[in-house]
C-alpha cells in the first residue's frame, strides 16, 4: 500500500503547476526562447514556468504508469494548451540523456474550460472509465474540493506543487484507499459467513 498510487492524478494550472491566472497575466502569442527548459514568454516578457518541483513529480508519474490530467476552469484554454504545448520538461535524473519534452505530452488527458470541476471530473471518468475513487485531485482552491461528492480525493495546495504537497496527497488517498479495501473485506467476510450459514440450515 505504501507504493500504491491512484490509477489517475489530475493538477489544476493556475498556482498549482505555474504561478499566475493565465487569463489574467498572460497574453498571446506565447514563445520560447531557443531552447529554454521549463521557461515561456508571453508578449509582454512575463515569464511563464512551473514550479521547481513539478517536473520531478511528472517525472515519477510517468514512470509509475498512472494516468495524467489537466482540469482548469479558465477562460483562456487555447492560451492554457499552447503553453503546456511550448514549456519543456527537462528529462529526469535517472534519464539524463534523455532529450526534453513539451509538458503536454506528460497529460493524458486534458479538461480545460471554465466550470464546475464536478463537469470536468465526470469528462475524465467517461472517457478513461477510471473509477472516481481512484481519482486524486491537487488544486488550490478551496471551493474545487466539491468533487470530493463523486468519490475523488482532493489535496489543497498552497504554494504551488511541490514534493512535500505531492506525498501529502498520496498519503491521503492510501489511507481512504486502505479504509475502503478493509471495509470490502469485512462486507466479504459477513456475507460468506451468512451463506455457510444458509447452507448448514439447508
Amino acid at each position: 500500500m505504501a507504493n500504491t498510487y491512484p490509477q489517475l492524478i489530475a493538477f489544476d494550472l493556475d498556482y498549482t503547476l505555474w504561478d499566475l491566472w493565465i487569463d489574467t497575466h498572460a497574453q498571446g502569442p506565447l514563445r520560447r526562447k531557443k531552447n529554454d527548459l521549463n521557461k515561456i514568454y508571453d508578449r509582454h516578457g512575463t515569464v511563464i514556468s512551473f514550479y521547481d518541483e513539478v517536473p520531478s513529480v511528472l517525472h515519477r508519474l510517468r514512470f509509475a504508469g498512472t494516468t495524467i490530467a489537466a482540469c482548469s476552469r479558465t477562460t483562456a484554454t487555447e492560451l492554457a494548451r499552447q503553453a503546456l504545448s511550448l514549456l519543456l520538461i527537462p528529462p529526469s535524473k535517472a534519464e539524463p540523456d534523455e532529450a526534453p519534452k513539451p509538458a503536454i505530452e506528460y497529460f493524458d488527458q486534458t479538461e480545460i474550460y471554465p466550470g464546475s470541476k464536478i463537469r470536468h471530473f465526470k469528462a475524465l471518468h467517461e472517457k478513461t472509465g477510471i473509477p472516481y475513487t481512484e481519482m486524486l485531485f491537487f488544486d488550490d482552491e478551496h471551493r474545487n474540493r466539491e468533487v470530493e461528492q463523486l468519490g475523488v480525493t482532493f489535496c489543497l495546495v498552497d504554494l504551488g506543487v511541490d514534493e512535500a504537497t505531492f506525498e501529502a496527497g498520496l498519503t491521503e488517498w492510501r489511507r481512504r484507499h486502505a479504509h475502503r479495501e478493509a471495509e470490502a473485506d469485512s462486507l466479504k467476510e459477513a456475507n460468506d459467513e451468512l451463506q455457510g450459514q444458509e447452507e448448514e440450515e439447508e
